[in-house]
């Protein structure tokens, strides 16, 4: 299990597009507000700008914290 630093760019329609050390603002992972809203708690409006802690396993992001 790792810990990884992400940083919400913006949302579109259900997903949210984040940067990762791995991924950049040209090439954001896409993944589902409702599992990050889930995740930590935060709400909808507020994700855009937000910086998280992403847990990755396997090389997938499996959870989301605040950081």
């Amino acid at each position: 299990m790792e810990r990884m630093p992400v940083r919400v760019l913006l949302l579109v329609g259900d997903q949210a597009e984040l940067t990762t050390p791995h991924r950049a603002d040209a090439d954001p992972e896409r993944v589902p507000v409702e599992r990050i809203t889930a995740d930590t708690g935060i709400p909808r409006e507020q994700l855009p700008g937000a910086r998280l802690v992403a847990i990755v396993e396997a090389g997938e992001l499996v959870r989301f914290e605040r950081s």
